[in-house]
């Protein structure tokens, strides 16, 4: 976590070093869509998962990133199939959802990480993500080349059956150990070919890395970004995007670098305001950027 003076002197360095990046943005292409990580809707969609997919496509998304599938579950008591289904009824495709990976990255057991694969190629994903890592697996370097060497078993895996494996960070990817951090050595120590990154910006920022500088230095490994503005009086909020302190416009620029190809709003929280205008504001905001 960053103090305001750590955070005021990195954003400051994010908008010094951004100054093509208009430019950047116009080479990216327009017609560009905007996706949802359904956890922004977390507490909606379990005792209703239809109503919160039709209320999604009328907010303007045309994309949905699913979490918590299990195949005893499915996604929200539908099975892949139904779900699918579902989101074609709504005009929405999935490519891409967050699986847990715990069983894998701890045990090394791949029962869960097949039944996921079988689930996205039903629904039409490219990539199965892993959302979040236990602590307990990343104590010292050692423990992330581990990891690292797992990620890409499971990246060899999802290969063998047309999927790629992504990985999202939070902050804690950056702590220090012995010289180097978890995230460095992802990037590293996994194949490209098999592991592909998907940038939250909120977590990137608020840990006080420069994204751009990131993508620069790693160009064509990521595939997503996933997008969530910072509350300019409390850093550890969210706020609809284009309300906050993060300058979306100029990082966004250098999507084309990164090999970002798929631009997903996630809100955590909520601060008087109903959710469903939120992510409506979001998703329009996120556009006039894209396709302005």
């Amino acid at each position: 976590m960053t103090n305001r003076r750590t955070f005021l002197t990195q954003a400051g360095l994010v908008s010094a070093g951004l100054m093509v990046a208009p430019e950047l943005l116009k080479a990216a292409g327009k017609n560009k869509v905007v996706g949802l990580q359904l956890y922004s809707l977390r507490d909606q969609i379990k005792p209703d998962v239809k109503g919160v997919i039709a209320k999604v496509a009328a907010a303007g998304y045309k994309e949905v990133e699913p979490f918590g599938y299990s195949k005893a579950d499915g996604f929200w008591g539908l099975n892949a199939q139904d779900f699918s289904k579902l989101l074609k009824d709504n005009g929405l495709s999935t490519p891409s959802g967050h699986f847990e990976f715990d069983s894998f990255l701890g045990a090394g057991k791949t029962d869960e990480l097949q039944s996921y694969i079988e689930a996205a190629n039903i629904t039409g994903m490219e990539y199965v993500i892993v959302p979040h890592l236990n602590d307990a697996y990343i104590k010292t370097v050692s423990d992330f080349n581990n990891i690292a060497d797992k990620l890409n078993t499971a990246g060899e895996l999802c290969k063998k059956a047309g999927l790629k494996l992504g990985y999202h960070n939070h902050n804690f990817e950056w702590k220090p150990v012995d010289g180097t951090t978890f995230y460095d050595t992802i990037l590293a120590k996994t194949d490209p070919t098999l592991v592909s990154m998907e940038m939250d910006l909120y977590w990137v920022v608020r840990t006080g890395q420069d994204p751009t500088a990131i993508i620069k230095a790693h160009p064509g490994r990521f595939f997503a970004f996933h997008i969530k503005d910072m509350d300019k009086t409390n850093h550890e909020k969210n706020t609809e995007v284009g309300n906050g302190t993060i300058d979306f416009k100029s990082i966004i620029g250098y999507a084309k670098l990164g090999g970002i190809k798929h631009f997903i709003v996630e809100q955590e929280n909520y601060t008087d305001i109903d959710p469903y205008v939120s992510i409506t504001k979001s998703c329009a905001y996120v556009k006039s950027i894209l396709n302005g």
